[in-house]
């Protein structure tokens, strides 16, 4: 089992450790007997993830002599709301949590979004773990410390940046991810390699049917890489104030489709076609070049991803979204492009007719 470190040194009770290998399910007790972390435990998952691993992940706890209980809801985006959240924390209540209770996220970015939130606002903050379960919540979205849930203006609009006691990932838990989830991660991979390392695009090229056939070794690799890039962005810029922003390439349109479609659409693809329209605005302003444009569409479709827009959403839907960006400073969209693969830069005051354009080029 190998650990990477987020090192917060301004502050540094928030530093935590990142463990990744395979099958290592049956360390976790361990790690909570040194840490003590909390004096009781709270998983929170959804249906899913609770029929896969729920029985044998509360075994493991018990044969450790470790209290345990467990709360889920319905799978899937529809359930990131504030009603979850409150019906979670009710619950909690009911069953006699505390200041010492520590929460524990096993499940995929929806999962650890709401854990995280509950955990933060909970009798004013508790611990969490995070354990992910799909390679999207793997790469990224465990990592950083983002929680929050959806509303009707926009994703992600309530939050807090409330960093986890450890990061625990088993890449075992692949094996039994859907073919559409385990794409869907892809997509956040693809990003690191275009937004920071020319290394890691690289290699999802040239080890493409190792990636899409989830060789176990490509796949450690790939995921140490992603943790390795995104700790270090995290660790220079925690509340996203300046370079951890470049983290939203390909967010920003990706965002607005998810709210177009009412959050039917993948995660991963809609991210998928924002950096396309990303890598095409980029282009069309000069930026970047068409063949590294070109380049970056061509491994995204490699990889079973999309680049061209999906039936049901038109480009002056997708514009109309963007104005519920969270991230807009003065009412400007701030969109990160690109000059060249791994390196990237925030714009803003792109002209409307720009993107609309782009968008339309992407109509099947």
């Amino acid at each position: 089992m190998k650990r990477i470190t987020v090192e917060l040194e301004k502050s540094i009770n928030n530093s935590y450790d990142i463990y990744l290998g395979q099958n290592i399910l049956d360390r976790i007790p361990v790690l909570l007997g040194r840490h003590r972390w909390g004096n009781n435990y709270v998983v929170i998952t959804d249906d899913t993830v609770a029929s896969l691993y729920g029985e044998a992940f509360r075994s493991t706890m018990n044969r450790a002599g470790l209290p345990v209980e467990t709360m889920s809801f319905p799978a899937g985006e529809k359930s990131k709301t504030m009603t979850t959240l409150l019906e979670l924390a009710n619950r909690m209540i009911e069953l006699g949590c505390d200041r010492g209770t520590c929460l524990i996220a096993l499940g995929g970015g929806v999962v650890g979004d709401l854990t995280g939130f509950l955990a933060s606002i909970f009798m004013r903050g508790i611990s969490y773990l995070q354990i992910p379960t799909t390679l999207l919540a793997q790469v990224d979205s465990s990592i950083g410390g983002k929680t929050g849930v959806d509303i009707p203006a926009g994703k992600n609009m309530l939050g807090t940046f409330y960093q986890p006691k450890a990061v625990i990932i088993d890449l075992a838990f692949l094996d039994t991810l859907p073919e559409e989830e385990y794409v869907n991660g892809l997509a956040e991979v693809v990003k690191y390699g275009a937004i920071e390392s020319r290394d890691l695009f690289e290699l999802l090229k040239v080890k493409r049917e190792e990636v899409i056939g989830r060789h176990m070794g490509t796949l450690e690799l790939l995921v140490r890489e992603s943790c390795r890039i995104k700790k270090g962005i995290v660790e220079l810029d925690e509340r996203e104030n300046g370079l951890r922003r470049i983290l939203n390439f390909g967010h920003t349109i990706g965002h607005a489709i998810e709210r177009a479609l009412d959050y039917r659409y993948p995660h991963g693809k809609a991210v998928s076609l924002g950096m396309a329209a990303a890598a095409r605005i980029s282009a069309s302003m000069g930026y970047l070049s068409t063949d590294a444009c070109r380049e970056i569409e061509d491994l995204l479709s490699a990889l079973g991803l999309p680049t061209r827009l999906p039936p049901g959403v038109g480009p002056e839907k997708i514009c109309e979204g963007l104005k519920a960006d969270k991230k807009k400073q003065k009412g400007d969209v701030r969109f990160v492009l690109l000059k060249n693969i791994g390196l990237p830069f925030v714009r803003g005051k792109i002209k409307d007719e720009e993107i609309l354009g782009v968008l339309t080029e992407m109509v099947p």
